[in-house]
This record gives structure tokens, sequence and C-alpha cells, in this order.
């Protein structure tokens, strides 16, 4: 199906061809039938298949052709997603897909300028796309009004609920206007039954659309798993990462400490990266993802707040330093690669505690990851170490401990004479009475 075959408003054409659509996607071609003629859908497809392009045309559509169109401060349509990297890349989309349509769009998300998004917000936009948690304190000041909706659209509603989102979007839904008076649209790579139980709660009689479910995994992208020793990882990655001759990688990992050490170690032996978080500044997260996607930065380690929602052109590999705890953000976490007909590689590391995930992850992509086993030659042992950072405890180890005051100036360096008046000064304190002792 051509996305001209379909009744499409002009400005929303114009809005595809822009985007340099032609031809719907297997999602879009079983949703837009069903959104564009007002039913509520559900829909569940792989990642990077063209959900958000589903459900902004179909958006678009609606508020174009609305009778309730005229000039309005408060929002017309919603878009919720679960992170602010997804947030931001909605909003880039619609600005292209809409772009002709004549319709103000925001995006609300937080670690930005507060006061910049709620003035924004207070000046009026037709479409709002945001994250919960600032939604919420805008609402509750009265900055806007949730009474006008006529599209909501919740985006990757199983990570709302992965992430504690459920109580916010709870919230928040309770305050629009009745299900049957707006168009509800649900796209997620996942549509598990906590998931459909809210859409039935929500949503006016949703019409349930999946796409190859039976198939996980995208089809170009070529798995291999490697059974390395947990201390063997970094040699083998090193190794991996001279012979594959990767352009833009993207290595995953599980917790920020990880992270951070592992791209001191990377950039420490000649491999340029940088590291993306939940605990990493917004401005610099942007930052990180835009050298990353304009090729400046051949490297990005990622914990799972990066594996969706995130459209990130050319990546050549995905790298699993960690497997996943959870099998479906292993399905996420290569859906970074091989994106729009393009061809990828992910490659996992399992270690004698990533092993114990292997099971949970085959079950859940109903095929079983190709192994191959490393050559000798293939493992980097002369690789320039780095000593992990002194918590804060470690550091101030090394000098006098003064509880609850700030070293004297004569007290920086300790001299052999102070030291032995230390010792003194603690003798006493060792010295217990002697009933303390039971004689």
């Amino acid at each position: 199906m051509k996305f001209s075959d379909l009744n499409l408003p002009e400005p929303v054409l114009r809005g595809v061809a822009d985007a340099g659509f032609a031809d719907c996607t297997p999602i879009q071609e079983k949703t837009l039938p069903l959104s564009l003629a007002g039913r509520d859908v559900a829909g569940q497809a792989q990642t990077g298949t063209g959900k958000t392009a589903a459900f902004l045309i179909s958006l678009f559509t609606r508020l174009l052709t609305s009778e309730k169109q005229g000039v309005s401060r408060h929002p017309r349509a919603l878009i919720l997603a679960p992170t602010r990297e997804l947030v931001v890349q909605i909003e880039k989309d619609a600005q292209v897909l809409g772009a002709h349509c004549g319709l103000s769009i925001q995006a609300i998300y937080g670690g930005v300028d507060y006061m910049k998004q709620r003035n924004a917000l207070k000046e009026g936009a037709d479409v709002v796309v945001g994250t919960p948690g600032r939604l919420i304190d805008y609402l509750k000041q009265k900055v806007y009004s949730l009474k006008e909706i006529e599209v909501l659209v919740i985006d990757e509603a199983d990570r709302m609920f992965d992430m504690g989102f459920i109580a916010d979007l709870r919230f928040i839904l309770r305050r629009l206007p009745p299900f049957d008076a707006r168009q509800n649209l649900m796209f997620s790579a996942t549509l598990n039954q906590r998931v459909m139980e809210l859409a039935y709660e929500f949503m006016n009689v949703p019409e349930k659309v999946a796409v190859t479910p039976e198939q996980m995994t995208a089809e170009r992208v070529e798995q291999v798993l490697y059974h390395v020793g947990r201390k063997e990882k970094f040699p083998l990655l090193l190794g991996l990462l001279r012979r594959e001759g990767m352009e833009r990688t993207m290595i995953f990992v599980n917790t920020k400490r990880e992270a951070e050490f592992l791209d001191e170690r990377l950039n420490a032996n000649d491999f340029p990266c940088r590291v993306i978080s939940g605990d990493v500044e917004q401005r610099k997260r942007l930052r990180i993802l835009e050298d990353f996607k304009s090729g400046k930065l051949p490297i990005m380690i990622a914990t799972d707040v990066a594996s969706r929602g995130l459209h990130i052109d050319g990546v050549s590999h995905v790298i699993n330093y960690d497997l996943p705890q959870d099998a479906e953000d292993y399905v996420h976490r290569i859906g970074r690669t091989a994106r729009a007909g393009a061809e990828g590689k992910a490659i996992s590391l399992a270690d004698e505690d990533g092993a114990f995930h292997l099971e949970a992850i085959h079950e859940y992509i109903k095929d079983k990851i190709p192994v191959e086993w490393a050559d000798d030659d293939l493992f980097v042992h002369d690789f320039k170490r780095v000593k992990p950072k002194a918590k804060h405890h470690e550091t101030r180890a090394k000098g006098p401990v003064h509880h609850g005051r700030k070293h004297p100036e004569g007290e920086k360096k300790e001299g052999a004479a102070e030291g032995e008046a230390k010792k003194r000064r603690r003798r006493p304190r060792k010295k217990k009475p002697a009933g303390e002792k039971g004689e």
C-alpha cells in the first residue's frame, strides 16, 4: 500500500513526501485504515518499523478534519512517552510530518529549561509530546488543561509499567475527556496482559493489531553470542572492535558504574566513546546523541534508557557487553541496528552471570542466538589499564579524619611527631572499665 492510496489531507501528504515515505510498512498498512476511520487502535510491531509515523499521520489527519478546529490555547492532542530521548525523537518526526499542517507542536520533558517550557505551554500548543512527570507538574499548576484533547497517543506503554510510570499515567488519563469523546492510539513493541488491561480501561473498544509477533527480532540483524569469562570480557571486546571495524557502535551495559568504567578503559585504549544514562544531564545527553548520529562519535555506551525509541540511522553494530536481565530489553537493544531495511550485527557476551539470562531470552525470541567461540588471537591482553575511581570514604582515609570540622590549616601534612601525639591521644579511648570485661 502507498500513502497516496490513503485518503489523507493534502498538508499531510506533503509532510509524508518531505519525510521521504512512499510505501507503507506492514504496521502502517494494517493500522492506518482503522485509525483514519476513527477507530481506536492498539498496535504491536517490532521496533523501527514505522509506529511513530503511523500514529502521527492519524493524529494530524484527525485534527485537520475535526469539527472542533479553531483557536484554542489548550492542547488538542497529547502524546505520552516514557523517556526524554523518545519525546525528543517524536517531536522531531512530528515537525517534519506536520510541517504543512499549521499546527504548533511542543515537547515537554525534564532536565531542560523549566520556565521556557512552562511559558511555551502557557502560550498554547496544538500537539503536546511529553513524559508524565513534568506534564503533571504543569497540570497541577493549571498552566494548561486536558479538557480539549481530541487525540491521545501512548507510545511504549509496556515501558511505562517497567519504569514505574503507571500511577502518573493513570493520573493524566483520568483528567482527559471521556474515552468515547476522543480517539485513542497505543503503539508498542510488546502488548502484554497488563498493557491491554490499561487499553480496555481507557480506550474505546480498541482494535488490537499485531505484525509478525512470532518473530521478535528484526530479520536483517545478524546475531552472535560469545561465552566468555568475566575477566576476559574486555580483552575480547577490544579484539572485536579491532576486527569488525565498527563504524557506529552501541555498547549496552546493565549499570551506570559499569558504563563509566568501560568508558574510561575504551578511551584510554584509543576507542573514543561517551556514556548516555539516566543520570547524565539532559543537555549533555542530547549533545552526545547528536555527535553519535552525525558520525563524530563512533562508539556510544548506554544503559537501557537508550534501548527504546531512538531512531539512529546507520548503527552498524550493537554489543551487549552485559546481557539484559529482562528478555524484552534484548529485542529493544538489538533493534537499534538494521533499521529501515538496513543490515546490522548484534554481538552478545555471556559471562558467568549473564549466562543465567540466556534461557529467558531464547524463550522470548522463540529462537537461539548462534554461538561462536573466540580464538585466542582475538583477545587483546596488552591494553592500557585504568584504576577504578576511589570511593569517597577511601579518599578520606589517606589523611586524618576530623568529624564535624574542617582540616585546620596546620594539619594538611602530618609529621612524625604529630603522628606520635595522635597515637598517645587515642590510647586512653581504647581502655575499658574492668567491669565491661566481665572481671
